[in-house]
């Protein structure tokens, strides 16, 4: 299959299209983006690599890193994960405070801004420098020591996240949250900081296409967890929209509110894409037209 031919003809229609979206101004770093950038990266499990557009500009991932924490989450045995949150789609905004407070502190799912809070509370319990150690653990899946956290945008979250200190606070109202609440929105802040393109990420998400083997062929989750992870980000990957995205593109993927998003094959390929205007729902807005071209061009989907 021709794939650069596919992801070329892919940004010839998108680049023409003139309502792009809206970029992200919730947290102020984001807004000072271009939303005239685009790119795409193709990597395949047999090691080939397409690209078009601005696919090596780095951006702020955001709540795709929420797929990264929960992997090295899982990866500790007697982690209490499955006591703490549920696997349901939450049918509700990412950043939604009532179903916490209905469901006695138990947020639906790791991708919510709640339960990916857990997962971080998890995480500082764990590592003995969670910041760092959080980096290591992604520079190491991807082999490049160049990623690195957006200081700026972890400040910039820092200072604007009044929704997220008030779902950490009600976690902690309901004892399922065990550090202090500055704490592990420190580290929250900066997982979500993380910056990184196209090329990297599809790095970062080989594993999940390769059966928990990283890009070095070293094993860092066992094929079950990365079963249940993919599970996860099919259903809940993206926030009140994943059943739209599973109906029109069908792959498990991440977005986040950077503009981009990551998608996968089992056994075959991982994509990414990253447009940062965004739609109503809070995901890329010419990203999900994308990986839906991307689909019905190549046949290729879980379905």
């Amino acid at each position: 299959m021709n794939y650069q031919a596919i992801l070329d003809d892919i940004y010839g229609q998108v680049m023409g299209i003139k309502d792009r979206g809206i970029v992200a101004s919730y947290i102020p770093e984001l807004a000072n983006i271009d939303i005239q950038n685009f790119g795409l990266h193709l990597k395949t499990n047999t090691g080939e690599e397409f690209s078009v557009g601005n696919y090596n500009r780095g951006f702020s991932i955001q709540s795709i890193s929420k797929v990264l924490s929960l992997a090295l989450a899982s990866s500790f045995e007697n982690n209490g994960i499955l006591n703490r949150l549920d696997v349901e789609p939450s049918g509700h905004p990412f950043n939604q405070l009532a179903l916490l407070e209905i469901e006695n502190g138990i947020p639906r799912n790791p991708f919510i801004n709640a339960g990916a809070i857990v997962i971080a509370d998890i995480l500082v319990s764990q590592l003995d420098n969670p910041k760092q150690d959080f980096l290591d653990y992604v520079r190491d899946i991807t082999n490049d020591a160049s990623i690195n956290y957006d200081f700026k945008v972890a400040q910039s979250e820092k200072d604007t996240g009044y929704r997220n200190y008030a779902a950490a606070n009600l976690l902690k109202s309901f004892r399922n949250l065990k550090n202090d609440v500055e704490t592990v929105l420190d580290f929250y802040f900066h997982q979500c900081a993380l910056h990184m393109n196209c090329e990297q990420l599809t790095k970062a998400f080989h594993m999940f296409a390769n059966r928990g083997k990283c890009i070095s062929d070293k094993t860092r989750l066992t094929e079950q967890k990365v079963k249940r992870i993919n599970a996860i980000m099919l259903t809940c990957g993206f926030y009140d929209e994943a059943g739209e995205f599973a109906f029109e593109v069908g792959l498990p993927g991440k977005s986040g509110v950077g503009g981009g998003i990551v998608a996968l094959l089992p056994d075959h390929f991982v994509i990414s894409v990253w447009s940062p205007g965004l739609n109503k729902r809070g995901n890329s807005k010419l990203g999900m037209l994308a990986l839906e071209q991307f689909t019905t061009k190549t046949q290729l989907s879980i379905f």
